[in-house]
């Protein structure tokens, strides 16, 4: 294993610019995973200068601001951030898998690192506790995962 050529993206955002789609629906957990990826962004590096943030209504429509982003070639990563919260209609289904699945599909045709940070819970509870508590920040962790994705698609060309 001492000779395979072993090639993984670093946590350096020093001259990234980045950019953060938050949806505003259940903003008192969307603004704790905001503040857990511009923690991080700083952390490694990154400057106020070179970090936007663009809110949008809601999860659903994070996609759509995704992909302009991509198109304008404006960031080398996205961090997309978002609270899908659980009700007693299929309302849950259709706003989530339509948030994921439209962000993941950003990411791969425009080879754009996007770090997925929207929440998918069953109750707030586990939304609290995925936006800083229990469970840590998902905002940092998607941001940690754009940084390295960044550095490694830089590295691979």
């Amino acid at each position: 294993m001492d000779k395979i050529k072993t090639i993984e993206g670093n946590l350096n955002a020093r001259d990234m610019r980045v950019s953060i789609v938050a949806g505003r629906f259940n903003e008192f957990i969307v603004e704790s995973l905001i503040k857990g990826a511009i923690h991080c962004l700083r952390q490694h590096g990154a400057t106020e200068s070179a970090i936007e943030l663009i809110r949008v209504p809601g999860a659903y429509e994070v996609p759509l601001a995704v992909q302009k982003v991509a198109e304008s070639r404006r960031a080398d990563g996205i961090i997309a951030l978002g609270a899908v919260i659980r009700g007693s209609t299929p309302h849950f289904d259709y706003v989530s898998g339509e948030c994921m699945s439209g962000v993941a599909a950003v990411a791969r045709e425009h080879g754009i690192p996007v770090g997925m940070g929207v929440l998918t819970t069953d109750t707030i509870e586990q939304a609290i506790e995925r936006a800083g508590t229990k469970v840590g920040n998902k905002g940092e962790e998607a941001a940690l995962a754009m940084i390295e994705m960044v550095g490694l698609l830089r590295q691979l060309g």
